[in-house]
C-alpha cells in the first residue's frame, strides 16, 4: 500500500515510522509548502493528523487521484464536517477526532449508559491537554458531548464563571491546558450522595498513531462511503 501523510510534526514522524513497520510504502511527508511533489504522484491512501488549514487541498488531491482518506485533524467547524462528508460519497473517508481504541470504548459506554442515568445524575465533561494544544475544548471532548447528548437536549456549558446560578439542563464541558500531557479526558455522573466517573488517559501519542494505522489498514480497498472507529471495532 503506497501511503502519504499530511504533516511533518511529531505525529507525522511517528506515523511514518509505525506505517513502514508495518509494511507500507511511505512516499513522503507532506504540508502546504510541498503540496505540489504529492500532486505529482499516486498513492493508495492519504493519513491527515495536521492542520485544517490543509483540508481543501488534500480533499481535492484524494478526489482526483480516487485515494482512501484517514482524517485525524481536530478544530474543524461544521463546513469542514461537511466538506470531508461529502468526499465520501466518492472516496472512503474514514475520521474521528480521537483514534484510541480506548476512547472508542468509552464513546460505546457512554451512549449506553447515559438514558439510564440521565435522570438522577447531573453531567459533565473535563479534558486536559499539553501546553501546546490550539483548540478547545478537545475534539474528543466534542465526541464524547455527542455521545451522552445526541439530540442536543442539554444546553451544552463551556466553562463557568461569576454568578451563574443553580445547575439548569446543562452539561458542563471544561478544558484543562499544561505541560506534556497527551491527553485525559473524564466523563462524570454526579447524583445524590454518588459520583460516577469515567476516565480515559493517553501517556503518549503512540495510541493515536497505532489506531490511524489500524484504520488505514481497515479502510483500503473499502468502497466509497463514511467509515468510523465504531465501524473498525464491529470488524
Amino acid at each position: 500500500m503506497r501511503v502519504a501523510i499530511i504533516g511533518k510534526g511529531k505525529m507525522g514522524t511517528l506515523l511514518e515510522q509505525t506505517a513502514q513497520a508495518k509494511g507500507m510504502q511511505v512516499v513522503g511527508l507532506f504540508d502546504i509548502t510541498d503540496k505540489e511533489k504529492l500532486l505529482n504522484q499516486t498513492v493508495d491512501l492519504v493519513i491527515d493528523f495536521s492542520h485544517r488549514d490543509n483540508l481543501d487541498w488534500v480533499i481535492d488531491y484524494v478526489q482526483k487521484t480516487h485515494a482512501a482518506l484517514v482524517y485525524g485533524t481536530t478544530g474543524l467547524n461544521d463546513e469542514d464536517k461537511e466538506k470531508l462528508k461529502a468526499t465520501s460519497k466518492q472516496n472512503a473517508v474514514f475520521y474521528s477526532a480521537n483514534y484510541s481504541i480506548g476512547i472508542a470504548v468509552l464513546t460505546k459506554v457512554i451512549k449506553e449508559i447515559t438514558p439510564l442515568l440521565e435522570t438522577d445524575f447531573d453531567m459533565e465533561i473535563i479534558e486536559k491537554h499539553h501546553n501546546q494544544k490550539k483548540d478547545a475544548p478537545s475534539g474528543t471532548a466534542l465526541q464524547l458531548l455527542e455521545a451522552i447528548d445526541p439530540q442536543n437536549a442539554y444546553t451544552h456549558q463551556f466553562g463557568r464563571v461569576g454568578m451563574v446560578g443553580a445547575r439548569q439542563k446543562e452539561i458542563g464541558i471544561h478544558a484543562v491546558r499544561g505541560g506534556t500531557l497527551a491527553g485525559e479526558h473524564s466523563v462524570l455522573y454526579l447524583g445524590q450522595d454518588e459520583v460516577l466517573e469515567f476516565t480515559h488517559q493517553a501517556t503518549s501519542r503512540q495510541i493515536f498513531v497505532n489506531g490511524a494505522i489500524k484504520a488505514a489498514m481497515y479502510v483500503s480497498g473499502k468502497k466509497a462511503g463514511w467509515y468510523t472507529m465504531e465501524d473498525m471495532m464491529k470488524g
